[in-house]
């Protein structure tokens, strides 16, 4: 029974090294990305923190109009439930409702329904489309805004009379009432509604943008003069900070399925993220067929096949491959030469014999040559092509 030589093998795995290079750009984009959102969201986490917070001495903040009014003798309450914003409302109290469009559909109806007939003043500011038809009915938002933050009253209403020009710039209304107050127009459309009740002395302001309220643009213009009218007219002011962890958001009377407990913003971006990994896939998949069109089968010269497939051992630094490769095609034509059948020319007890008997060479020095280890480095290998080439030229020797 002959021994069959077990030729030497490698792995074609790229190596970790390679692994980086190829992936080092894709990893810089993937983390300057993240340091972008990073710096994006602390900006953006520190320009507007603390928004119409009465508390809140940052430039975004109310915390200067809250001090001015308790010099005149106005208390600021900040209540951030609707339970007790509608407990708040009556006839010696302002409601400032800070962000309305936070409000549910239902919330809105309960604090409108509250307020109605309380006789006070409830003002809401930058109320959109999607909470001022319910919070004030009869009064649309517009869906552009206006050119000019700084505006003219334009009007008969004492307090813009007094305060003259002021920041209201801001979102644009409409409205069916007849006994109206429509003041600061942009483009004829008012920045500033007043509504009296339909009974009482309360009345709704609308006010288009919060810019007269912020700590930052309160000495600006006439915007304290108007803030402090509107906010000051009774000797209570409830602040209402609209929260999403008041759990009135939440009693809709109605079941809600899993996605509509998924915030929107969460929605888009796996909207996004599924986009753009679809774009890398495209990009980065293997390409079926033919890159150019030709006809098949095509004949390759057998120098390039030598050539390339050297290329290949090469970049994968294959030597143990390639020696291999070279010393199994030498014992396949040298076997016949010796009269050793081919299907015997890898067991070293047939061919090295044979071979010695040819030659009246070195046994050991054949078996190192034909059977031997993979050579270290690229010289070695190269040795060994030439040492294979002389061999099949002295058997080849009549």
């Amino acid at each position: 029974m002959t021994a069959v030589a077990t030729l030497p093998t490698t792995s074609a795995s790229p190596t970790a090294r390679q692994i980086w290079t190829r992936g080092r750009g894709i990893a810089v984009a993937v983390v300057l990305i993240l340091i972008a959102a990073v710096a994006i969201a602390a900006v953006r986490s520190q320009t507007r923190h603390g928004e119409l917070d009465p508390r809140s001495p940052d430039p975004y903040g109310s915390r200067a109009v809250a001090e001015l009014l308790a010099d005149r003798g106005v208390s600021t309450r900040v209540v951030t439930s609707l339970g007790a914003a509608r407990a708040a409302a009556g006839p010696d109290t302002t409601l400032l409702v800070a962000v309305p469009d936070l409000l549910t559909p239902r919330q809105q109806t309960r604090l409108h329904s509250a307020v109605a007939d309380s006789g006070g003043r409830t003002i809401l500011v930058a109320a959109g489309s999607s909470s001022v038809e319910r919070l004030a009915p009869g009064v649309t938002a517009d869906p552009a805004t206006s050119y000019d933050s700084t505006l003219d009253p334009d009007c008969t209403l004492p307090e813009a009379r007094r305060a003259g020009s002021a920041d209201t710039g801001g979102i644009r209304y409409t409205t069916t009432h007849l006994d109206a107050d429509s003041c600061y127009p942009s483009e004829r459309l008012a920045t500033l509604l007043r509504l009296p009740a339909g009974s009482g002395d309360g009345d709704t302001v609308v006010l288009g943008a919060p810019d007269i309220l912020f700590n930052k643009r309160l000495d600006e213009q006439g915007n304290a003069s108007l803030a402090l009218q509107l906010l000051g007219s009774r000797p209570h002011l409830v602040w209402y900070l609209p929260s999403l962890s008041d759990a009135s958001a939440a009693d809709t009377g109605e079941r809600k399925s899993f996605l509509d407990l998924i915030p929107s913003g969460w929605l888009w971006g796996t909207l996004q993220l599924f986009i753009a990994a679809a774009l890398a896939a495209f990009w980065r998949a293997r390409r079926f067929g033919p890159l150019v069109p030709e006809k098949l089968p095509v004949a390759i010269r057998a120098s390039e096949t030598v050539e390339g497939r050297a290329r290949l051992y090469r970049k994968a630094n294959a030597r143990d491959r390639a020696a291999a490769a070279l010393r199994s095609t030498t014992r396949t034509r040298l076997a016949p030469l010796v009269g050793v059948p081919v299907a015997q020319a890898h067991a070293p007890e047939a061919l090295l014999p044979a071979l010695s008997a040819h030659l009246n060479g070195d046994g050991q020095a054949l078996h190192s040559l034909l059977f031997g280890p993979p050579p270290g480095d690229d010289a070695a290998l190269i040795a060994l092509t030439d040492q294979l080439d002389a061999l099949e030229r002295e058997v080849r020797r009549p």
